[in-house]
C-alpha cells in the first residue's frame, strides 16, 4: 500500500511539531538506581581513588612507620635529618660530603621546613623531631602506592591493578624502606608518580610537563635517579612525532627551572654557587671513589642484590615477564638497564635499585592475575613470607645503634652535670644518629 503525497506532508509536520515540544523523560523509581547513585556520591574521590582505599593505605603506612625501629644505612640520618637539624637550629655536625659539596640541600629542606614549623609552635620535642619527618615520608609513599594502583587500572583493569597493589604493599623491601628518610626513598616515590604521567600505551593521565618535572626533581635530589629514566625518555622522544617541540618546549624549560631552583637553594646554604649534581656524579661515577665504602663483583646485583630485594616475589616476577603484553617491555628494559649500569660501579648497595622495584611489581601482579588453581596458596605464601621478613628487619635486625642512643639520652637526662657526660663509640663511621635521635 503506497502513502499519498498529502500523507507524507502531514507526517513530516507531525515530526516538526514533536521536535518543538519539550522532551519528557521518565523518572526512574528503581531502588537499585538510587542506591548506586547514592553510593557513588558518598564514595568520593581522593587522589583518583576510593576514600576507603586511601584511608586503608594511609593507616597501613603509618603502622609501617612505627613498626620500622631499626637502622638501615647512615644516610637516612646524616644526609637528611641531621642536615635539617643543622639548618634550623644552627648546631650539630655535618659529614665530609657536605664540606666537599657532594650533596644538595633540596631534600633536607623538606624536613627543615617541618622542624621550623615545630619550633615556631613550641613543639620541637625529641620524639616529634624523630617521628614527624618519618610520618611525612610515609604519606608521600602512600601517594606513590595509590598512583601505581591508578596507573594499572588505566592500563589494564581493576583486577590486575588489585594484584599489583597487593604485591606493592606486601613487598618486604618496600616495607623496610618506604618510611625511611633516605634520598633513595624519595627517588622511588617521585619515579612512581612520574610513571603515572608517562605516555605509556593505554594511559589516560599522560602529561609530559608533569612527568618530566618529577624526573628532574628526582635528579636534583639524587643525580643517579636519571639512570632508570634514560630508556624511558629515549622511547618517548623516539615515538613523539614533534620531537623538537617536546625537547624545546617541555624538557629544556623544566630542566632549566629545576636546576636553577637547586642552584639557588645550594647557594643560600653553601654560601657559593655549587653544582652538586656534577660533584656527586664525578665522585661516585667518573672517579668511582665510592669504593671507599666497599666494592663488590660485577655480577652482585644479578646474583645477590636483585634476588634479595625482590625476595619471594622473584618467581612471580619471572612468570609475569613471560605473560605481560609487549607494551610493558619498556619497563622490563628499564629494570635490566638499571641493573647493568649499577653493575659497572664497584660500590653496590641494595637500596640503589629500590627505584625499579615498583616496575617489578607490575609483572608480579600480572602473574598473580593469571593464576587459577594455585592463587590462594600463592597469596598466602607471598603475604606470610614477606611479613616475616618485614617484621624481622623492621623490629630486630640492626636496631642496636638506635637503642644505644635512647640509652645515652636517659644517661644525659639523669646526669645533673650534662657537660661532663661522654661516650666513646667504637663503630664504623656515622653508624649512630646524633641530634636526630
Amino acid at each position: 500500500m503506497e502513502r499519498e503525497p498529502g500523507d507524507s506532508r502531514l507526517f513530516f509536520r507531525g515530526l516538526q511539531s514533536c521536535s518543538h515540544e519539550k522532551m519528557k523523560l521518565r523518572k526512574r523509581k528503581s531502588a537499585l538506581y538510587f542506591s548506586s547513585q547514592k553510593s557513588t556520591g558518598l564514595r568520593g574521590d581522593h587522589l583518583g581513588e576510593n576514600i576507603y582505599l586511601v584511608l586503608f593505605t594511609i593507616a597501613l603506612r603509618i603502622c609501617n612507620c612505627f613498626l620500622v625501629q631499626t637502622s638501615f644505612v647512615p644516610d637516612e640520618y646524616w644526609q637528611s635529618l641531621e642536615v635539617a637539624h643543622h639548618m634550623v637550629f644552627n648546631y650539630g655536625y655535618l659529614t665530609w660530603e657536605w664540606t666537599e659539596r657532594l650533596r644538595g640541600y633540596t631534600y633536607p629542606l623538606i624536613f627543615a621546613s617541618i622542624y621550623k614549623i615545630l619550633y615556631f609552635l613550641g613543639k620541637d620535642s625529641v620524639q616529634l623531631l624523630i617521628w614527624i619527618p618519618r610520618l611525612a615520608q610515609a604519606v608521600l609513599s602512600v601517594v606513590a602506592d595509590l598512583r601505581l594502583y591508578s596507573l594499572m587500572k588505566q592500563l589494564e583493569n581493576q583486577q590486575v591493578a588489585k594484584w599489583v597493589f597487593f604485591c606493592q604493599l606486601c613487598s618486604w623491601f618496600t616495607w623496610y624502606c618506604c618510611t625511611r628518610t633516605l634520598t633513595n626513598t624519595m627517588e622511588t616515590v617521585l619515579t612512581i608518580i612520574a610513571l603515572f604521567y608517562y605516555p605509556l600505551e593505554g594511559s589516560k593521565s599522560m602529561n609530559s610537563i608533569k612527568y618530566s618535572s618529577l624526573v628532574a626533581l628526582a635528579f636534583i635530589i639524587r643525580p643517579t635517579a636519571i639512570i632508570p629514566w634514560i630508556p624511558l625518555l629515549l622511547r618517548h622522544i623516539w615515538q613523539e612525532q614533534r620531537k623538537l617541540d617536546l625537547i624545546l618546549h617541555h624538557f629544556l624549560p623544566v630542566g632549566f627551572v629545576t636546576l636553577s631552583w637547586s642552584l639557588i637553594i645550594d647557594r643560600m646554604f653553601f654560601g657559593q654557587w655549587t653544582l652538586v649534581q656534577y660533584n656527586f656524579l664525578r665522585f661516585n661515577v667518573l672517579q668511582n671513589l665510592g669504593t671507599f665504602y666497599g666494592s663488590h663483583p660485577w655480577h652482585w646485583y644479578f646474583s645477590q642484590g636483585f634476588p634479595v630485594v625482590l625476595g619471594t616475589h622473584l618467581p612471580f616476577f619471572i612468570h609475569g615477564c613471560f605473560l605481560a603484553p609487549k607494551r610493558y617491555r619498556i619497563l622490563l628494559v628499564t629494570v635490566l638497564w638499571t641493573l647493568l649500569v649499577y653493575s659497572m660501579l664497584s660500590h653496590k648497595e641494595f637500596r640503589f635499585i629500590y627505584s625499579v622495584l615498583p616496575f617489578c611489581m607490575v609483572f608480579c601482579g600480572y602473574s598473580l592475575n593469571h593464576l587459577k588453581t594455585w592463587k590462594k596458596p600463592a597469596l598466602s605464601f607471598l603475604f606470610l613470607s614477606n611479613m616475616l621478613l618485614a617484621l624481622y628487619t623492621g623490629l630486630v635486625h640492626q636496631r642496636g645503634t638506635l637503642d644505644v642512643m635512647t640509652h645515652i639520652q636517659e644517661l644525659c637526662y639523669k646526669n645533673p652535670n650534662k657537660s661532663a657526660a661522654s661516650v666513646f663509640v667504637m663503630m664504623p663511621c656515622h653508624s649512630t644518629p646524633f641530634y636526630r635521635k
